[in-house]
């Protein structure tokens, strides 16, 4: 069985893949990389199936050495990463040689990045995925962040030899593989508690710039603007949520739920990020700006829809160069 050895762990380096979705009902988080659509486009660029495990690191500081030839890509924001010293950009599969090391820098912008490895990162489903739950500690590497000199064992890979260009000359889609902006610009929807907070807050969320507070990690992000207030105090039962729902807390300040957020909650629930735009939000980071646009539900719909029907011609594609 070949193996990566990580040189440099960086802040918070996690295995992931697609999560486990369907465990929700039974109160465990989703969980999986916080950009989903980012895992499946990077594992598809180096011929993994698209729920392969790979790995998702926090801020950079990143370093891996092979013990074989892999094809290996990335996606997410933007970040300076090397090959053996060659630059490596965002969306372009490339081969690593036995020996080399893969190197990830401090991001410029955004906060994450997903690696895909030829083969997938061989650690045991738990609960149906490979995805780290750091909370409830099981999954992944040892249901842990990632430490130097760790070894990850890699999956199986076809023979293909690394004897060709460094870089392939194509890519995917920059605005699939490069999700990091400044300022970004959240579309949601409504929420279920949307009428119960009074007209000021409302055009607020919508009209006013938010900064992301120091409280954010893979659960949630903690903004601080103009407090969103309700037009009662009523405490509401807890009730379900997911990747994307914005509570607002006691204090008035949103929260933006991220994939290891809880099943339920009880604060109340003003607006959702819909689907297409949760990549912008998993790349947030302490000291970002934020701002909301409202769409509708038809409006959404077409995008989802749009997306995975550019995915599936992107499919297309590989196997065609594949073939």
């Amino acid at each position: 069985m070949e193996e990566v050895t990580v040189l440099r762990a960086g802040p918070l380096t996690t295995v992931q893949d697609l999560g486990r979705a369907e465990r929700r009902r039974e109160g465990v988080s989703a969980g999986g990389a916080l950009d989903l659509f980012a895992a499946r486009v990077a594992n598809l660029l180096v011929g993994n199936p698209e729920d392969a495990a790979l790995l998702e690191i926090t801020l950079g500081g990143f370093r891996l050495r092979f013990d074989d030839d892999r094809r290996v890509a990335w996606c997410g924001g933007a970040f300076p990463t090397r090959i053996a010293k060659e630059e490596f950009p965002a969306g372009r599969p490339a081969f690593v040689r036995r020996g080399e090391e893969l190197e990830f820098d401090s991001t410029k912008r955004g906060g994450r990045a997903w690696i895909a490895i030829g083969g997938g990162i061989d650690v045991p489903l738990v609960l149906g995925s490979r995805s780290t739950d750091l909370r409830s500690g099981f999954g992944g590497f040892e249901g842990r962040a990632l430490r130097d000199s760790d070894q990850l064992s890699l999956g199986e890979v076809s023979a293909r030899k690394a004897d060709g260009p460094r870089l392939a000359a194509w890519s995917a889609p920059v605005e699939w593989t490069q999700t990091s902006m400044r300022a970004p610009v959240l579309r949601i929807l409504r929420g279920s508690e949307w009428d119960e907070f009074v007209r000021e807050a409302q055009t607020g969320l919508l009209k006013r710039l938010f900064t992301v507070s120091e409280k954010a990690d893979r659960m949630g992000a903690r903004l601080v603007g103009a407090a969103l207030r309700r037009t009662n105090h009523w405490e509401l039962p807890s009730e379900a949520v997911a990747p994307g729902t914005i509570q607002v807390a006691p204090d008035g300040q949103p929260i933006v739920l991220l994939g290891d957020c809880q099943t339920i909650g009880g604060y109340p629930k003003i607006a959702h990020v819909i689907t297409v735009d949760l990549p912008r939000a998993a790349q947030l980071r302490p000291n970002d700006t934020v701002r909301f646009q409202e769409v509708t539900a038809t409006e959404a719909s077409a995008l989802f829809a749009g997306r995975e029907k550019d995915l599936q011609r992107f499919r297309v594609g590989l196997s065609l160069r594949a073939g």
